[in-house]
């Protein structure tokens, strides 16, 4: 598994790929496969059979998984940073690299 600097909850913008510009939230993390999945970012549509707890059946759209190298973390003030880590208090935390705050 590859140590990501992108966790759930972040909010990040994709800079590059068909969904470029679009900013979400992010929902979960595929550390081994280096994906994400953003809120309503790559949406695609998905057939879905008839069941119990879909009794209509039909098309749905969802989230599909977006390379983690598209994303970009957007900080407090909504811009674009990298992230770094350092040790404040014993503890291990992530900063911006623009603005080096906290994250």
């Amino acid at each position: 598994m590859t140590k990501l600097k992108i966790k759930v909850g972040d909010t990040v913008r994709v800079i590059a790929g068909d969904h470029k510009g679009q900013e979400g939230k992010v929902l979960r993390v595929y550390s081994e496969k280096n994906k994400a999945i953003v809120e309503g970012v790559n949406m695609v549509s998905k057939h879905e059979k008839p069941s119990a707890a879909n009794p209509q059946g039909g098309i749905t759209k969802k989230e599909a998984m977006i390379q983690v190298s598209n994303l970009s973390l957007l900080d407090k003030n909504g811009d674009t940073t990298r992230v770094g880590y350092r040790m404040e208090d014993g503890k291990k935390v992530r900063f911006s690299k623009k603005t080096n705050e906290v994250l």
